[in-house]
């Protein structure tokens, strides 16, 4: 009787976590900038196009945003954007399109919520992801005691299951946390989901040494980001990574040349990462 069929998954000689860890290591002294676009907005073509954007202009890993109906984490501009990549025929399918592609250039991040997992199935779903050469994946609404199968399958893949803390999560949770984190641990800077927010570097220092305290991988801080003084800011404050969505999400969203109007944007948080 021959293993099952997830026993005969080929080994993976380079990782997902190792992928990550380079990009991350790649300039010392500086901190990764890691923007983030939605798969799919405002179509296809053009969202791989903002990616190719954001690799050419400084970006040292991408998150790429799965649409999806009922987007808890994200705030207003970032919904709005997912509803309107839906619209125009959004697919998981379609978004590991232009991960495929963005992956040749730097390591790729996918953001999505867990139903659009379990849909297809963890396994089914990560083997997917690692077949477009995805690296990482961020489920916000996965809680740490529901992790271990989409986790396990993430594993067997080759992918970072990347978490996710707070400014509220208490100790203990950031030790549990730590403990099984790959890739980089998502440090959120405020309560609440994505946007533009005023926070100064007193506050991204506080959050990012109790995180760090627990962490033996790279922690990355976002939401509220979204000039190049917070970037700056955040570097400063000994973040390893620094996150950009919404104000790139915006910027896509107003302007004529979206991918011009981002990689710009993308050139000007770049330069400031000094740590």
């Amino acid at each position: 009787m021959g293993k099952p069929a997830r026993d005969r998954v080929p080994a993976v000689t380079t990782t997902g976590h190792d992928n990550i860890a380079t990009a991350f290591a790649t300039r010392p002294g500086r901190a990764a900038l890691m923007p983030y676009l939605m798969g799919g907005f405002p179509d296809m073509a053009t969202s791989r196009d903002i990616g190719i954007a954001c690799a050419d202009n400084g970006g040292d890993l991408l998150e790429l945003g799965i649409p999806y109906s009922d987007p808890l984490a994200d705030g207003p501009v970032i919904h709005a954007a997912g509803t309107a990549a839906l619209r125009a025929g959004s697919t998981p399918d379609g978004v590991l399109g232009v991960a495929e592609e963005l992956a040749r250039r730097l390591p790729v991040v996918l953001m999505c919520y867990v139903n659009l997992v379990l849909a297809r199935t963890p396994d089914g779903f990560t083997e997917a992801a690692a077949s477009a050469g995805v690296s990482g994946l961020i489920v916000p609404d996965l809680p740490l005691e529901e992790a271990p199968e989409i986790a396990e399958a993430c594993e067997r893949h080759g992918i970072a299951l990347v978490p996710l803390v707070a400014p509220t999560t208490p100790t203990d949770r950031l030790r549990a946390i730590g403990a099984k984190a790959r890739g980089f641990v998502y440090t959120v800077s405020v309560v609440g989901t994505t946007g533009e927010r005023a926070t100064d570097e007193d506050g991204y220092r506080s959050i990012l040494s109790r995180v760090k305290e627990f962490s033996e991988v790279p922690v990355a801080i976002g939401f509220g980001i979204s000039t190049p003084e917070q970037a700056a800011a955040a570097a400063r404050a000994g973040a390893d990574g620094v996150i950009v969505g919404t104000r790139l999400v915006r910027a896509a969203a107003e302007a004529d040349d979206p991918a011009a109007a981002v990689g710009a944007l993308v050139m000007g948080l770049a330069d400031g990462l000094i740590r």
